[in-house]
C-alpha cells in the first residue's frame, strides 16, 4: 500500500509539474494586453524595463489565487462544484490551445500605451479578466485537488517561473531582435505549445467526470 501510495503521488507530482509548465510557457508566449505591455516598454527602454513589467503577475496573481481558494473551499457539495468547474476549466483550456495553434506571430509595432513601470505592469494584469478565469475556472480546483503541499508546488513554481520568463524573453527579444517574434521558430513554439494545452483540457475533462461520478 505504502509504495503504491508512492507511486501514484509521484505520478501527481509529475502530472502537475508538467501541467504548470505548459500552462505557464503557453501564457507567457501568448498575446496579450500583458505581452504588448511588454513589447512597448522593451521597445521604448530597453529590454530590463520590459522585464520588469513581465513580473506584474507576480504582484498581482497571488490575491487572486488566494480569492479563488477562499471561494472553492467554500463551496457546498465541493466534488460536484470542483467537478463541474473542472469542465468549464478543460473548455477554457481548449481555447487557450486552439489560439495558440493559430497563433502565428506578435505584433512589434510600437504601442501607444505608456508603461514605466512594474506598478503599472501589475496593474495592466490586474485588469486583465484572463487570470481570474484561469485562477477560478482552471488553476485554483488544481490547486484544492492536490494531494499535498509539495504538489501545490509541483504546479505553481513551475507555472510562475515559466510565465514570467516566457515575457522576459520576448522583452530580451525585442530588445535584440523583433525578427524572432514574426519568425517561424515562433509559431511552432506556440503550435506546440497549443497542442499541449489541449492534451491537459483532456486530463482536465477526465478529472472533472471523475469528481461528479464521485471516484
Amino acid at each position: 500500500m505504502e509504495d503504491a501510495k508512492g507511486v501514484t503521488m509521484s505520478a501527481e507530482f509529475v502530472e502537475l509539474f508538467s501541467m504548470g509548465l505548459v500552462l505557464g510557457l503557453a501564457a507567457g508566449f501568448g498575446p496579450g494586453p500583458l505581452s504588448t505591455m511588454v513589447i512597448s516598454e522593451a521597445l521604448r527602454h530597453g529590454a530590463l524595463a520590459g522585464t520588469k513589467v513581465a513580473m506584474g503577475p507576480l504582484i498581482t496573481d497571488l490575491p487572486i489565487i488566494l480569492v479563488s481558494l477562499f471561494v472553492l473551499s467554500r463551496l457546498p457539495n465541493q466534488d460536484v462544484a470542483l467537478g463541474g468547474l473542472s469542465l468549464v476549466g478543460a473548455i477554457v483550456l481548449c481555447y487557450f490551445g486552439i489560439r495558440s495553434m493559430r497563433a502565428t506571430a506578435i505584433d512589434v509595432t510600437e504601442s501607444d500605451v505608456k508603461t514605466q513601470s512594474l506598478r503599472k505592469g501589475a496593474l495592466v494584469n490586474a485588469l486583465n479578466p484572463h487570470p481570474y478565469v484561469f485562477w477560478f475556472t482552471v488553476g485554483g480546483p488544481t490547486i484544492v485537488r492536490a494531494s499535498t503541499p509539495i504538489d501545490v508546488a509541483a504546479f505553481i513554481v513551475p507555472l510562475f517561473v515559466c510565465l514570467v520568463g516566457a515575457k522576459a524573453l520576448i522583452a530580451v527579444a525585442v530588445g535584440r531582435s523583433r525578427h524572432f517574434l514574426q519568425g517561424r521558430a515562433y509559431g511552432v513554439i506556440e503550435k506546440a505549445l497549443g497542442l499541449a494545452l489541449c492534451v491537459f483540457a483532456i486530463l482536465l475533462f477526465r478529472d472533472g467526470i471523475a469528481l461528479l461520478r464521485g471516484n
